[in-house]
């Protein structure tokens, strides 16, 4: 299972990550700036969800598009190496 390849929601689990990334950016200057701890709490907050979001995303989409293939296997039986990737996977939920 391992390897390259491309999900029609790489993309956007992309663009997702590269806003977050701003957001820490910003987050990181609102620290310098001396800015309420509540203020920097809610925005790290934001950027905190915003990667869960992604990996949530990723990690569904993997589940839906590879695994589910794999493990129905192609003589109706699961796919013992797409089974151990299920069970790797599904611990970051």
């Amino acid at each position: 299972m391992s390897g390259k390849h491309l999900h029609e929601s790489h993309p956007d689990i992309v663009k997702r990550l590269k806003r977050a990334e701003g957001h820490l950016r910003r987050v990181i200057e609102m620290f310098e700036e001396e800015r309420s701890c509540l203020d920097l709490a809610q925005q790290l907050h934001a950027v905190e969800k915003a990667v869960s979001e992604a990996k949530r995303s990723l990690i569904h989409d993997h589940i839906d598009h590879c695994l589910d293939a794999a493990t129905n296997g192609t003589d109706g039986k699961p796919d013992k190496a797409a089974m151990a990737e299920f069970k790797s996977i599904s611990r970051y939920l």
